[in-house]
């Protein structure tokens, strides 16, 4: 088996901020920042719970739908009522 070699401070080459080692190495001191999206085993949610939490931001968008469909169909017929408003002026 090959021996690890040791290097003094002055052979070693400070490495950029992007690499696998950087990253393994922040990892390892639990300085890793992975994100909002990510799920380590302690905060990762159970099936069961990660479909209720799905399925509450599908009625919320559901009904954010709605709302904005009900704000354009509003929109739609004052913007059909001011339309009609100028007809009629222009004519007179």
């Amino acid at each position: 088996m090959s021996k690890r070699n040791r290097y003094d401070q002055e052979f070693k080459v400070q490495l950029p901020e992007n690499t696998i080692y950087s990253w393994m190495h922040a990892y390892r001191q639990g300085k890793l920042d992975l994100g909002p999206g990510t799920q380590t085993p302690s905060r990762a949610l159970t099936m069961n719970e990660e479909l209720i939490e799905l399925r509450k931001q599908v009625r919320a968008q559901a009904k954010e739908i709605r709302r904005l469909k009900e704000e354009n169909e509003f929109l739609e017929e004052a913007n059909a009522f001011f339309a009609a408003s100028r007809r009629k002026s222009a004519k007179t």
